[in-house]
């Protein structure tokens, strides 16, 4: 029989995302798959059944399940636990997992004999960039935060110079220069807005300066060292926090836009704005916390909700790739499709996975009911330490 490839329609309200586009569809049947998509899977990306279809899928009829028996399910989030029941042991699932803290989940899968993948854990390496979810979904983020904060924004964004007065530029403050940053740097200076931005590591201070931003940060002998060797940022002093914290004091209440987007691999989303630098903002002034999901960068904001607090707006939009549903699936599509297609026997039209292979070791999370990634083993409980019988006669 034919590798049989299964698109189930995402169980999580509210996610409009989907794993596979007609593109990838028409992909996958050419290494020789069966692709089977849940009716409904992509319509709120804009796919209809009818376009997987005419791209050579099956849409399941309706009452039926894509996952039974399925050797590769594709998805967009981790399983749901009613998802784990139905899928067959053994079958390959590539999603973005979220595992960290997530350990009764990992169980689940490895229990249930499913070999699980997490996308968000590809290495940051030239190979793998066309894989590279957190790139992609980020970018589209960033540009989503800059929109949103125009959308809430009660003024114009550019400078406009009118018979009847001018109209001031928008000063606009991006907190985080990684892939979302840069590209909200990108879209308010698209808009007209004056921007600015800072991030602790020093490879984005000329990155910020090329999309014509000005750059803020205290650039001290810490700062030059702060960055992990995967590009990330590093977890910085008390002493420096404290000093950059200040910095930021006095260049936030003078900001009429603040998208912040700093978050670190597994750890709580650092605090970045304080209620008293909200305090400080003017009226009408509009903050986005992308980091809302993972404990947000700033103190009043609230998960799913947009906050008004002393005349500024705090706005913390859950999944928001995910407002951009259309052109998220696309790319995440891609990214999918580029790391499945190394774990399929060209000749062989047959699933072959390479368990040496840097890519496959980076993100595969269970496997042969077992957690099998380093960075996720359950945590083995200490021995209770023996009572000390008492002396003869205590």
């Amino acid at each position: 029989m034919p590798m049989r490839i299964a698109v189930p329609k995402e169980a999580e309200a509210g996610e409009g995302r989907v794993a596979a586009t007609p593109d990838t569809v028409k992909k996958f049947v050419g290494l020789g798959a069966d692709v089977v998509v849940e009716p409904g899977a992509g319509v709120a990306s804009g796919i209809l059944d009818a376009d997987y279809q005419a791209a050579g899928a099956t849409v399941a009829a309706p009452g039926s399940d894509v996952l039974a028996d399925a050797d590769i399910v594709l998805k967009v989030r981790r399983p749901a636990a009613a998802e784990i029941a139905r899928t067959k042991r053994g079958a390959i699932v590539i999603a973005t997992m979220d595992p960290y803290g997530a350990d009764a989940a990992l169980k689940a899968m490895a229990e249930a004999g499913l070999t699980a993948f997490a996308m968000e854990l590809m290495p940051r390496i030239t190979r793998a960039q066309v894989m590279d979810v957190l790139s992609s979904q980020a970018n589209l983020a960033g540009y989503r935060a800059v929109v949103d904060a125009a959308a809430e924004f009660g003024r114009a964004f550019p400078m406009m110079m009118t018979a009847a007065g001018t109209v001031p530029a928008a000063k606009a403050f991006i907190m985080g220069a990684g892939v979302a940053g840069l590209q909200a740097i990108a879209t308010a200076r698209r808009l007209g807005a004056i921007v600015t931005a800072t991030d602790v590591r020093p490879a984005a201070k000329e990155q910020v300066a090329s999309l014509g931003a000005k750059f803020v940060a205290v650039e001290n002998e810490e700062f030059k060292a702060a960055e992990t060797a995967g590009g990330y940022a590093k977890e910085m002093s008390d002493a420096y926090k404290a000093a950059q914290a200040e910095l930021v004091a006095s260049h936030i209440a003078k900001q009429d836009i603040v998208v912040t987007t700093a978050l670190i691999p597994g750890r709580p989303a650092p605090r970045l704005v304080s209620a008293a630098m909200v305090e400080s903002m003017k009226p009408g002034s509009i903050i986005v916390d992308l980091a809302v999901e993972r404990g947000g960068n700033v103190e009043l904001a609230k998960p799913g909700e947009v906050v008004r607090h002393n005349g500024v707006t705090i706005v913390g939009h859950l999944n928001v790739p995910g407002r951009l549903a259309a052109s998220a699936s696309v790319l995440y599509a891609k990214n999918l499709y580029a790391f499945a297609e190394t774990m399929i026997d060209k000749s062989a039209k047959a699933l072959a996975v390479k368990w040496d292979d840097e890519l496959v070791k980076a993100t595969l999370l269970t496997r042969d009911g077992e957690v099998v990634h380093p960075n996720f083993q359950p945590k083995v409980a200490e021995a209770p330490v023996a009572a000390t019988a008492p002396a003869a006669g205590a």
